[in-house]
C-alpha cells in the first residue's frame, strides 16, 4: 500500500484497470477534447525566460522550480508549449549524477524525458509539422528539458499525438514505448510463438512492453508484487510471477527473451529461464563497449564499460545466450508506428497519478519509490 504522506498528493488522480474503453487513467483538467490555444513566446522576444524544473547540482534532493532561458530554435527544430510531460527513473539518475561521465550536462540542467503539447512555431526547414499540431515525443538525449513551458526539439524526434489520447496520455507514453519497441522489435525482433519474460510488469516500460509483446504473438511472462498480480494479468500477461511469492528462475525455462529493468541479482538469475539460442536484454545496465562506441564515448570510458559487463557477457556465453545493452534513442517514426497501435486501441497508456507542475519534485520522489502503477505525468499547462 501506497503512504504518500504529504499535501502535494492530494491534487493526483488514482485509477483501476478498465473493462474496456481507451486508456488506464481519469484526468478531468484535460479530459475535454478542445484544447486551450497555444501561448506562444511573444514575437518581440521581450520573454526571454519561462518556468522550469531546473537542476543546480547532482544530488538526490536537488531540483528546483525557477526560470531558463526560452528555447533556441534551429532550422529542423519545432518550438512545442509543453502541456504535460512525465517522470521516468531516468530522470532520477541523471539528477543524482548517475549518466554524467556519458551524458555530460552543462549546469543548470532543466530535467525531463517526455512531453505531449502543442506546436508553436517551426524552423525554416521543418516539413512534416505546423503551428497548431498536437505532438508528443521524447526528445533526443542530449537535448533533454521538459519541466518547462517550451521546449525545441528537432522534428525527427516528434509525432503527432494519439487523436484518442488527452495531453496526460500522450505524455506518458513516448520514453517508455520507444524502449519496448527498440528491445522487442528492434533489437530482439520477436516473434509470434515466442516466450518472453518481461520483469517489473507494472512499470512504466513493463506495461508497455506486455502490451507490445501480445500484439506481436509472443507468450508473455511477467513478474510483480503480489498486490498488482490480477492488476498485470489485465494487461495481457500469460503467467505472473508473485516475486514476493515465487522464484522466477525455478519456474520459467525455456524462454526466447528476457527484458531486464532490475539490479544485477535478477539479471544473472534471468540466464537460468533462456534456452540456448535466447537473448537477455537489459535496459539497466550493465553497459557494453558497443554502447560506448554508439554514443562516441573515448576509449577510456569505452574500456570502463568493457569491463562492466564482463561478467554477464561472459556468463551469457557459458550458456550460448546473447546479452544486450539498450539505452532508448529519440526516434519520431518509430513513435509514429506506436501512435497507429495506440488509436487501434491495442496499446493503452497507463497513468499511476498527476501532478501539478510546482509538484514536479513530489512527483520525482514518489516513483523513486519504486511502486508505480505505470506512469506518472506532470501537468505543466
Amino acid at each position: 500500500m501506497r503512504t504518500p504522506g504529504t499535501a502535494a498528493f492530494s491534487s493526483t488522480t488514482r485509477t483501476s484497470w478498465p473493462r474496456s474503453g481507451r486508456s488506464l487513467t481519469t484526468e478531468p483538467h484535460d479530459s475535454n477534447p478542445t484544447q486551450a490555444p497555444p501561448t506562444p513566446i511573444p514575437t518581440d522576444k521581450s520573454r526571454t525566460t519561462m518556468k522550469a524544473f531546473l537542476i543546480d547540482r547532482y544530488g538526490k534532493n536537488s531540483g528546483r522550480m525557477g526560470e531558463a532561458p526560452t528555447p533556441t530554435l534551429g532550422a529542423h527544430d519545432v518550438l512545442i508549449e509543453v502541456h504535460a510531460s512525465s517522470v521516468n527513473v531516468l530522470d532520477s539518475k541523471i539528477r543524482n549524477g548517475e549518466f554524467k561521465l556519458i551524458l555530460p550536462y552543462a549546469l543548470p540542467l532543466v530535467l525531463g524525458n517526455d512531453l505531449a503539447g502543442v506546436v508553436v512555431e517551426v524552423g525554416p526547414q521543418v516539413q512534416r509539422f505546423k503551428p497548431g499540431d498536437e505532438v508528443y515525443a521524447r526528445p533526443p538525449e542530449t537535448r533533454i528539458g521538459t519541466f518547462a513551458q517550451w521546449i525545441a526539439v528537432n522534428e525527427n524526434a516528434i509525432a503527432l499525438k494519439p487523436a484518442n489520447t488527452t495531453m496526460t496520455e500522450a505524455a506518458s507514453i513516448p520514453l517508455v514505448a520507444l524502449t519496448a519497441w527498440q528491445v522487442l522489435v528492434e533489437t530482439a525482433q520477436l516473434k509470434k510463438g515466442q516466450k518472453v519474460l518481461i520483469h517489473a510488469g507494472a512499470g512504466g516500460v513493463g506495461t508497455l512492453a506486455i502490451q507490445l509483446a501480445k500484439h506481436l504473438g509472443a507468450f508473455v511472462a511477467t513478474t510483480t508484487s503480489t498486490a498488482n498480480v490480477e492488476w498485470v494479468k489485465a494487461l495481457g500477461a500469460d503467467q505472473v510471477i508473485d516475486y514476493k511469492q515465487q522464484n522466477f528462475e525455478s519456474l520459467l525455462h525455456g524462454y526466447d527473451l528476457v527484458l531486464n529493468s532490475l539490479g544485477s541479482d535478477v539479471l544473472e538469475k534471468s540466464l537460468k529461464v533462456l534456452k540456448p539460442g535466447g537473448q537477455l536484454i537489459s535496459i539497466s545496465g550493465p553497459p557494453t563497449v558497443q554502447f560506448a562506441q554508439e554514443q562516441g564515448l573515448a576509449w577510456p570510458l569505452q574500456q570502463v564499460m568493457r569491463l562492466l559487463s564482463f561478467g554477464i557477457r561472459r556468463k551469457a556465453r557459458q550458456r550460448d545466450v546473447r546479452y544486450a545493452f539498450v539505452f532508448m534513442r529519440a526516434d519520431g517514426a518509430q513513435l509514429q508506428q506506436i501512435t497507429a497501435l495506440i488509436e487501434a486501441g491495442i496499446i493503452k497508456p497507463v497513468v499511476d497519478r498527476s501532478f501539478s507542475f510546482e509538484s514536479t519534485a513530489e512527483a520525482l520522489q514518489y516513483v523513486e519509490q519504486g511502486r508505480t502503477k505505470g506512469k506518472v505525468v506532470v501537468r505543466i499547462k
